[in-house]
């Protein structure tokens, strides 16, 4: 009896002192070395230190497609994720311009958009429709192309089999500009390059690195035809268990978490550029007229998309942000 007693006074300490003890399963669907996946593992270490193990993270990486990351966060199978597009894309589609080829002009204006009236609205829709609360967005660098052979400009894109995410909108962009899509998966990426279902690609160069690109690819095409941005989501029956302290934390440290990844892509995307070198491929960098040819060839098919797909605003209308 006394030891039963001793047990609960315990127990009694513990939880008093520390709360009842959390734990988040986290994933995304990138592999080890991309900022994502290193701004997750950031997450975790800050949260664990700060609540002194009462908030634990599991972590998954590389294991789903980024499909099935979102479609996990959102059903509660796993509690946040460190992912792509694809929360905007699923839940507030008619906002999905903030992610896509050509409309953004960098991380600035990125985040001048997300976090004014119109990203508020988009946040609104995912917390309704996907039952997750936004946390925080991610610089992930500008999104270059892969290939196999030199691109100069849009004659060598016309009939190019490029590997794209299953993103509708980026394909119907991509084929104004005359490449023939092959949607794939993230998880299928390299496979896809290795056995030629895809002859180039398009990512940032942390994609590029950690996917071990160089390994199925020859040159690296510098076009910065997209701002890439991460986003960060919690399942939002997992976030309102969270007390309104813990919260506070969770959203303080993820700040933190999301300014440290920003600024470390943003200093090592050049070194990226230059391992990406050491490993064998070939730099090009498009001269200006080439871009601004490759630019007019995507214009009309962003601008019918404003109008039939993201109708709540214009392109004019974002630039202006």
């Amino acid at each position: 009896m006394r030891k039963f007693f001793a047990l609960a006074l315990v127990l009694v300490i513990v939880t008093g002192l520390f709360g009842f003890q959390i734990v988040l399963k986290a994933t995304t669907p990138f592999q080890e070395g991309h900022i994502l996946a290193e701004a997750m593992k950031r997450f975790k270490e800050r949260i664990e230190a700060a609540t002194n193990g009462t908030i634990l993270v599991e972590l998954q990486i590389g294991k789903v497609s980024e499909e099935e990351a979102n479609n996990q966060c959102s059903k509660g199978i796993v509690d946040m994720q460190f992912t792509g597009g694809r929360p905007v894309e699923v839940f507030a589609p008619q906002y999905f311009f903030v992610n896509a080829p050509f409309v953004i002009k960098d991380y600035e204006h990125f985040l001048r958009v997300w976090n004014g009236p119109i990203g508020e609205k988009a946040k609104a829709l995912i917390a309704e429709k996907g039952n997750m609360v936004c946390l925080g967005t991610v610089y992930r660098g500008y999104r270059q192309m892969t290939a196999n052979k030199p691109i100069r400009g849009p004659e060598d894109i016309k009939g190019l089999k490029l590997r794209l995410p299953v993103v509708p909108t980026w394909v119907k962009i991509w084929e104004a500009i005359g490449a023939t899509a092959v949607p794939v998966p993230l998880t299928e990426l390299y496979q896809a390059l290795k056995e030629g279902r895809a002859e180039a690609s398009e990512g940032d160069v942390t994609q590029i690195s950690s996917f071990k690109l160089y390994e199925v690819q020859s040159y690296l095409i510098i076009t910065n035809h997209q701002c890439g941005v991460g986003w960060i989501t919690m399942n939002k029956v997992a976030y309102d268990r969270l007390t309104a302290e813990e919260k506070k934390l969770v959203h303080q440290i993820m700040d933190e978490v999301c300014t440290w990844a920003t600024e470390k892509l943003k200093a090592s995307e050049g070194d990226i550029i230059k391992f990406l070198q050491e490993k064998g491929m070939k730099l090009i960098q498009l001269d200006e007229a080439a871009l601004k040819s490759i630019r007019d060839l995507a214009a009309p098919a962003v601008e019918e998309l404003f109008k039939t797909t993201w109708p709540v605003t214009t392109w004019a209308e974002v630039l202006r942000q």
